[in-house]
């Protein structure tokens, strides 16, 4: 377990980046500036709109690879478990290290190769010819979503990764020790984002807490490998268990290409051909009516929600 990635609404009286800004002594809930920030923690400020799903995982990679560095050998990249980035990201944190915060995200924003990626998820959509035309500023009606980063720290700390603050955040301590566990960071972690979903009425739900981990795949395949140099054949209920998990591993990486491919299909000259034939049919009117209902019902439990946190502040 690399890092944790957590997704929220985004909420200016419990978030706020500003008044944040020039934390420099740290201090619970403070952002660390300058020589307060420890040695080998990668930050960078989000000066890309929308980008920070993409800076989040970007600081748990990062991070990792700077940990694996120190702690284990060139030797072990193909049990997998070292984590391996790649020319364009290992290019990138080689450029990065030196820079302060805020061009560290402009530095990740000119990035090409980074922003092809960020921008291959984006769903297609036949109605937006021009989207910086399209674009409008969130309202108070909106929900608007943001996205950080916890990961532990060789010096026995746990830091929150916000890009829209000034620095990185202490969260607390664990046991960082030859003989702890490599997951006893995650209560601390675990602790933190509790403390943050308390700040939000308790009918709030709308939260996503995501783990990045390694590929299991080069593991399962280093088992399997001396499984059956020890003599043991496919029909041994060791080697067999380890072909299911690979088999488990390749049908959810099926999956996951399906579910991408649908997120970035454009639907909409199918949506329209549908609209086109139930009015055709007469159908049209009374399925509006009923959609109408529906959004009204829910516009009414959203105030009703909204009311309820307000008595309880």
């Amino acid at each position: 377990m690399y890092g944790l990635i957590f997704l929220f609404k985004w909420v200016a009286g419990h978030h706020s980046a500003s008044a944040d800004d020039g934390a420099a002594g740290g201090g619970a809930g403070k952002p660390l500036t300058g020589d307060n920030v420890p040695g080998g923690l990668f930050f960078a400020k989000q000066t890309v709109q929308n980008a920070c799903a993409t800076q989040a995982i970007l600081s748990v990679l990062l991070n990792a690879a700077s940990k694996d560095a120190s702690t284990t050998t060139a030797n072990s990249d193909e049990s997998g478990d070292r984590l391996i980035l790649g020319d364009t990201l290992t290019n990138l944190s080689s450029f990065l290290v030196d820079l302060p915060f805020d061009m560290r995200g402009e530095s990740i924003g000119a990035s090409e190769e980074i922003r092809s990626a960020h921008n291959s998820f984006a769903r297609r959509d036949a109605f937006l010819s021009d989207p910086d035309k399209a674009r409008r500023a969130a309202t108070e009606d909106d929900d608007v979503f943001h996205f950080i980063a916890y990961v532990p720290h060789a010096n026995g700390t746990v830091y929150e990764l916000d890009g829209l603050k000034a620095g990185p955040v202490s969260c607390g301590t664990y046991d960082s020790s030859d003989d702890a566990s490599p997951l006893s960071w995650l209560a601390t972690a675990r602790t933190a984002i509790q403390d943050r979903i308390d700040k939000y009425a308790a009918t709030e739900i709308k939260f996503n807490l995501m783990g990045v981990v390694n590929d299991r795949r080069p593991v399962l395949l280093t088992k399997l490998t001396h499984l059956r140099a020890a003599g043991l054949n496919d029909s041994s209920d060791e080697v067999a268990t380890i072909l299911a998990e690979l088999a488990g591993e390749e049908e959810k990486r099926t999956k996951w290409k399906s579910e991408n491919e649908r997120r970035q299909h454009n639907y909409l000259p199918f949506c329209i051909e549908l609209i086109k034939s139930l009015a055709g049919s007469g159908k049209l009117p009374e399925i509006v009516k009923k959609a109408n209902e529906r959004q009204a019902e829910a516009r009414a439990q959203m105030m009703a929600h909204k009311m309820a946190a307000m008595q309880q502040k």
